[in-house]
């Protein structure tokens, strides 16, 4: 069986275009690879912007009495476990020792190298992870940075009111073994 053939439809009159602006010599418009270069220049610096992923370490500090140092910031509330964001170029270890000795005093005697667990953040569009280093070897030198508004030790089934989940969860599986989450 055919088909009937459908008749075609007029086409509707375009309006008339504007001429197009007369190209000034000099100019991006006159010079056709700039714009192209221009171009391939944008996106070759957004693969190379930072990504919204971000890694930071921090470190389960024990004293000689077995208990856990914790910080609490002057910027927001609750007690963490001191730590940070790791530098462009810096290695772990150096960042866990830079940031405990920003902002607790704590200098430790040799490279941290107990790693309790690799831990994922995700939160609005940022993905972090942290790597929470058990430091044993240590003693207190320097002075605390301004934006740690307190820093004290305590036993790890004490833990001050306030102490944020994921500090929990960290000192939990650390006294018991357990084997950790991947979720912080």
């Amino acid at each position: 069986m055919r088909l009937p053939r459908l008749k075609r439809r007029a086409k509707p009159e375009r309006p008339e275009r504007a001429a197009p602006a007369p190209v000034v010599e000099g100019t991006v418009e006159s010079k056709p690879g700039v714009r192209r270069m221009l171009h391939q220049l944008f996106e070759f610096w957004v693969r190379l912007r930072p990504a919204r992923v971000t890694l930071g370490v921090r470190g389960l500090v024990v004293d000689h009495k077995g208990r856990v140092c914790l910080v609490r910031h002057t910027y927001r509330d609750g007690w963490f476990l001191p730590g940070g964001g790791v530098k462009t170029r810096e290695a772990l270890v150096e960042a866990v020792a830079r940031e405990l000795r920003e902002e607790t005093g704590v200098v430790v005697a040799e490279t941290p190298q107990n790693v309790l667990g690799v831990y994922s953040s995700r939160h609005g569009n940022r993905s972090d992870h942290i790597v929470v280093f058990v430091v044993t070897d240590w003693r207190v030198e320097e002075s605390v940075s301004p934006e740690i508004a307190e820093v004290a030790f305590f036993p790890p089934g004490e833990l001050p009111p306030g102490t944020t989940p994921g500090t929990s969860r960290r000192i939990s599986e650390w006294m018991t073994g357990v084997p950790p989450g991947h979720r912080w």
